[in-house]
């Protein structure tokens, strides 16, 4: 049974503070040494019923606080009964896991929290020897977590008391279907669940089969689900010109702000090429995506995150989970074909109460991408005038470049990896010679 929140009821106006969450003293000197002191809309709603021993379906919107909605609670639970494993936190990318551990830590610091972060592209047998300590919290990735528990029985999933999904409408959507079997199969039934997602479709609120206890459901998308702090325009321009009106783009904002960019593209290869071409051009630039080494995504990151490179170039895989305050301007390269992506994507921006801006490049051919956007987002883009002489007088340029760009990468590392992942693919599937 769900317990509905409703918006179309007249609150009255009443500061509220993380005291009236009915949290431990440790967690609320932690909050304000964090500089934390009035709780998000979902931290308000959602914690008091999680303590309540609810399980929660929360849908809000990007950048509303939803880490700590469920980080909270779990950390007043830990401090009440320490032992591991005691919760268990799935993302859909490496990233998010990254970043979501790094705020446990920050809160649970007071009471000595031992966390472990189970990813693709790091170490195994690391992971494993963190696993057997028995972490208080593990995120995990669902694909990295299959690996450890098809692979060895050092550890166990037995006691969880929590099992959180973040970002659960992209874990729901098929892709992780069968690690997900298992990973619940490990579990116990006797649990509290909480699913957690930035946009909310109908498989979510009809959840109740995964629920074990009473389900409290929380809405608050408002009738537009990007916030109303972001600029949303879009350039309409040819295919042919559509890298130098990027240029032209990044080099404006460039000149004009203090923050940082990041363009979103839907295909690897893509980034890889637009990253190097703005390097060749005098514009340092970085690449972030599935086929790069996480070793080296960690170190583009923190290059990113630490404002040393304003410019980052992406798939969605950076599209959930990258916080970073300085984002003032999101550039769609590419539109996604999922118009629910466009919310993730400039979520990245325009966060915590900051303005940003997010322009999307649409070429004639893109024009029912953007209709269907825009009634997702229950809003039109604003049409954005570039200067077309400007645009031209670099188009030879931008071409060139990147055409010596495009030749290197067809040699390069990342097709070699994809090759490898497909063979993995394959393989597991006993297909490929030796498959089985």
């Amino acid at each position: 049974m769900y317990e509905m929140l409703s918006h179309s009821f007249s609150f009255p106006a009443i500061t509220m503070s993380f005291k009236n969450l009915k949290l431990s003293d440790w967690a609320l000197n932690q909050l304000n040494t964090l500089g934390l002191k009035t709780p998000t809309d979902v931290q308000l709603k959602t914690i008091p019923k999680i303590l309540e021993g609810y399980d929660c379906i929360a849908c809000a919107k990007t950048g509303s606080g939803k880490t700590l909605a469920f980080a909270l609670p779990i950390l007043e639970k830990l401090s009440q009964d320490p032992f591991g494993i005691f919760a268990l936190v799935l993302t859909p990318t490496r990233e998010l896991a990254l970043q979501i551990a790094d705020q446990f830590r920050l809160v649970g610091r007071p009471i000595g929290l031992q966390d472990a972060v189970v990813i693709g592209g790091q170490d195994m047998v690391e992971q494993g020897t963190l696993l057997q300590q028995r972490p208080h919290v593990v995120i995990a990735t669902p694909g990295r977590l299959v690996d450890h528990l098809t692979a060895c029985n050092t550890f166990s999933l037995k006691r969880v008391r929590f099992l959180v999904l973040d970002e659960a409408d992209r874990l729901i959507a098929g892709r992780f279907d069968a690690d997900l079997a298992t990973i619940m199969a490990a579990l116990p039934k006797r649990r509290q669940t909480l699913l957690f997602s930035a946009t909310c479709n109908d498989t979510l609120r009809q959840l109740e089969s995964i629920a074990n206890n009473e389900c409290f459901y929380y809405e608050n998308m408002g009738e537009v689900a990007t916030v109303d702090q972001l600029l949303q325009e879009y350039v309409l321009c040819a295919r042919d010109v559509k890298d130098p009106t990027l240029v032209h783009l990044v080099h404006q904002f460039l000149e004009n702000k203090t923050g940082q960019v990041i363009v979103f593209t839907n295909k690897c290869r893509a980034s890889t090429v637009l990253s190097m071409t703005l390097n060749r051009m005098g514009v340092p630039a970085i690449a972030l995506h599935s086929q790069i080494k996480q070793r080296e995504r960690t170190a583009s990151l923190a290059k990113f995150k630490s404002n040393t490179i304003r410019v980052l170039f992406t798939t969605d895989v950076g599209s959930r989970g990258l916080d970073i305050p300085l984002v003032d301007m999101i550039i769609n390269y590419d539109l996604p074909t999922i118009p629910k992506e466009y919310i993730h994507r400039v979520g990245r921006t325009a966060r915590a109460g900051r303005r940003g801006q997010a322009v999307s490049l649409v070429t004639p051919t893109d024009l029912h991408l953007m209709k269907e956007i825009e009634t997702t987002i229950g809003r039109e883009l604003q049409q954005r005038e570039v200067d077309d002489k400007e645009v031209l007088a670099i188009l030879t340029e931008v071409q060139v470049t990147k055409r010596a760009q495009e030749l290197k990468v067809t040699d390069s590392e990342i097709v070699e990896r994809r090759r490898i992942n497909k063979l993995k693919d394959l393989i597991m599937e006993g297909y490929a010679p030796g498959g089985g």
